[in-house]
C-alpha cells in the first residue's frame, strides 16, 4: 500500500511574497537607498518620487527593507530606519 502524506498546499515559510512584486508605480533614482539617511529622506520627500506624499516615500523605504531581508547588513537596516524616522517627523 502506498503512503500518502498530508501535507497542506501553502507556500513555504522561506517563500516571501515581495520577491513575486515586479511592477512599481514610480522609480527612485539609481543608488536612492545607498546614500545617508538625510539624503534618502530628501529623495523620498520629493513629488516627483514620492506624488502621493510623504507616505508613500516611507513605504518605498519600508518595501526596499523588506526585499533586502536577511541580506541587508545591519548598519543599512539603520540607517534605512532613520531615514524613515525623519519622514514620520516630517509628515506630522
Amino acid at each position: 500500500m502506498a503512503k500518502t502524506t498530508t501535507r497542506h498546499t501553502r507556500p513555504r515559510a522561506g517563500a516571501r511574497w515581495v520577491r513575486r512584486v515586479t511592477t512599481d508605480s514610480t522609480h527612485p533614482p539609481p543608488r536612492t537607498f545607498t546614500g545617508s539617511a538625510e539624503q534618502i529622506a530628501r529623495t523620498m520627500a520629493r513629488k516627483d518620487v514620492s506624488p502621493k506624499g510623504i507616505g508613500s516615500g516611507i513605504r518605498m523605504i519600508q518595501y526596499f527593507i523588506n526585499r533586502g531581508g536577511k541580506g541587508l547588513s545591519a548598519s543599512r537596516r539603520a540607517e534605512l530606519e532613520r531615514a524613515k524616522c525623519i519622514l514620520q517627523r516630517r509628515k506630522k
